[in-house]
This record gives structure tokens, C-alpha cells and sequence, in this order.
């Protein structure tokens, strides 16, 4: 059949959607609401990966302050909920608009530093951030705030319910890997990709890099604002918390777990990190121990992530042949 994908780790990602999409069905019909909302959490929290790849993975800029737009887009949803606004547009339009005009600020004078003075500048700009929404007693500080209603939609897009939410999520997350596919293979991708290897010689060719990467990075922080909402609502509390740096890390490491510059590597990765969070978790106290020492072992050993090893596959079956 044509329309079947030649390549393994093409079919093996088509089923992981194909099994994603009736998740709540199936979790209703064992009875483990609990499963549903791990598997909510990790494609939220993919979405954000997503994002942060579309610079780090296919741009090579290294930020540390993109959990920063996870915060924006759950404090869009927390504060207008504080003065009792629940429209979901009104949420979803001030985190698109918030983030959007940080992130072009912020990304105007980090885009000018490279290396290493990159990634400290965009961990100062989310500290910056951290520490405004810590110093705002009215809505919570350090303890945070309590979301009391999920935004509000038309009753058939309502997130009410926890499958409700759970079909947004996933709305979003195939939206945000359809519009990363696009945009990688467009032009404008093919030159933020081209920049990132060789950024005189695009330039050579008549191309404004610092602009492309500019608007790149915009868009990273939009998307990452979008998982921000749905996390917001998700968990019906936000704090200062989700923007530490700290949490941007995280997000790296999911990356490189999945296998940067990949489509679904980032999803992969992400969905990995939180399952090995909660099982070793469930076993000891000492989890973060065993846990970083995971990490190290597959930064070191394992090139390319489950990417690589899902291609290794392919390449095999070709040399078979």
C-alpha cells in the first residue's frame, strides 16, 4: 500500500498519535483517571519542548529562559480567572499577544550575543520574570494561585471535563507538529537551519539571519505560551515555580532524550522523562540520583536520542537490502 511509510520510525510515530487519540476512552474503561492525567501533563509539557526546539534543535540557539512563555501563558489564564474573566479566547489571544511582544524585546537583544552569553542572557530575561511573579502579593507570590474554573469555550470545544481538555491537547500538540513540519521545510526553516551551521555564508546569499531568527524566536515563544494555557488549566494552579530556570533545563534534556532537530523527538523525549520521573519516583526517595545518572548515561552513549535509535532501524534494513 503507497500510503503506508516505508521507514520504521515513521510508522512507529504514526501509531504513537493513533494510540494518543482515544486515551481517554481507554483510561475511562480501566478505570485509571490517573493515567490520563500523566499522559495530559506530557504532551503539555511536549508542546513546550516542541517549541523550544524549533530554536535550539533546528536553529542551534541555546535559551534558558524558554519555560519563561509556560509562565506568561498560565498567568494569562490565572489573572484575568482572578477578576473572574473566564473566556478562553480572551486567555488564549493575551498569551499569543503577551508572549509574542516579550519574546520580540527579549529576543532582540538576546539574538545579538552568541554562545554562551546567549544562553545566560535568556536565563537573566526568565529570572526576570520569576522574580516579577514573585513579588506580586496580590496574586499569590511564591504560593501561588488557585485557577477556581477552566477558561470557557463554546460547549463544543468546552475543557470542563478531563477528556474535554485532554482532545485540546491534542488538538494542539498536531497542530504545533504540523506547523513545525511546514515551517522547517519551508523557506524561512530552511534558512533559520542554514544559519545555523554556516551564518556568513547565508548572509553571503543576501539573507537578514538576525531578523529570520528573530521571528523564529517569536514563534518558539507563542507556541510555548499556548502549552502555558493549557497547563494553567490543566492543573488549576500556577506559580512562580513552572518559569525557574530550572524548568528550562528540563526541557533541553527532553529534547536531547528524544533527539534534537527531529520532528517527534521532542514528544518522544518528553513522554520519556515523565515516565521514568513517576516509576522512580514510586520506588525511592533517592529517584533524582538515578535519574540524573540516566540522563548523563544517554548524553554520553546514546547519539541522537530515541531518534537515532528508532533510524538505526532504517539504516539497517537498508544495508540488509
Amino acid at each position: 500500500m503507497n500510503w503506508i511509510p516505508a521507514n520504521t520510525s515513521t510508522r512507529i510515530y504514526l501509531l504513537l498519535l493513533l494510540m494518543l487519540a482515544p486515551a481517554p476512552h481507554f483510561f475511562d474503561w480501566i478505570g485509571q483517571p490517573f493515567y490520563l492525567d500523566l499522559l495530559s501533563r506530557a504532551l503539555i509539557i511536549g508542546i513546550a519542548a516542541i517549541s523550544l526546539n524549533l530554536i535550539l534543535g533546528f536553529g542551534g540557539m541555546v535559551s534558558l529562559g524558554h519555560a519563561a512563555y509556560i509562565g506568561i501563558g498560565a498567568y494569562c489564564v490565572g489573572i484575568p480567572s482572578y477578576y473572574d474573566y473566564y473566556n478562553g479566547w480572551l486567555h488564549l489571544g493575551l498569551a499569543l499577544a503577551v508572549s509574542a511582544v516579550f519574546a520580540l524585546i527579549t529576543g532582540a537583544i538576546s539574538l545579538r550575543t552568541r554562545g554562551v552569553y546567549f544562553i545566560m542572557i535568556t536565563m537573566a530575561f526568565s529570572q526576570m520574570v520569576y522574580f516579577t511573579f514573585l513579588s506580586l502579593e496580590e496574586y499569590g507570590a511564591d504560593d501561588g494561585l488557585v485557577i477556581y474554573s477552566r477558561s470557557e469555550f463554546p460547549e463544543w470545544l468546552s475543557m470542563d471535563s478531563s477528556s474535554g481538555l485532554y482532545y485540546w491537547i491534542f488538538a494542539v500538540l498536531l497542530l504545533s507538529l504540523y506547523f513545525t513540519h511546514r515551517l522547517v521545510h519551508s523557506r524561512f526553516g530552511r534558512v533559520i537551519v542554514g544559519a545555523r551551521f554556516n551564518e556568513q555564508r547565508m548572509q553571503a546569499l543576501g539573507f537578514d539571519t538576525y531578523r529570520y531568527r528573530l521571528v523564529c524566536y517569536v514563534i518558539a515563544a507563542m507556541i510555548c505560551s499556548v502549552a502555558g494555557v493549557l497547563l494553567g488549566n490543566f492543573t488549576g494552579f500556577i506559580s512562580p515555580d513552572m518559569i525557574g530556570w530550572t524548568r528550562s533545563g528540563e526541557l533541553i534534556f527532553m529534547i536531547i532524550i528524544g533527539g534534537t532537530a527531529t520532528l517527534f523527538g521532542p514528544l518522544l523525549g518528553t513522554i520519556a522523562f515523565v515516565v521514568l520521573e513517576e516509576v522512580l519516583s514510586s520506588i525511592t526517595v533517592y529517584w533524582h540520583l538515578i535519574f540524573g545518572v540516566m540522563l548523563v548515561a544517554l548524553v554520553l552513549f546514546g547519539k541522537g536520542g530515541i531518534h537515532g535509535w528508532l533510524s538505526r532501524f532504517d539504516r539497517s534494513k537498508v544495508e540488509d537490502d
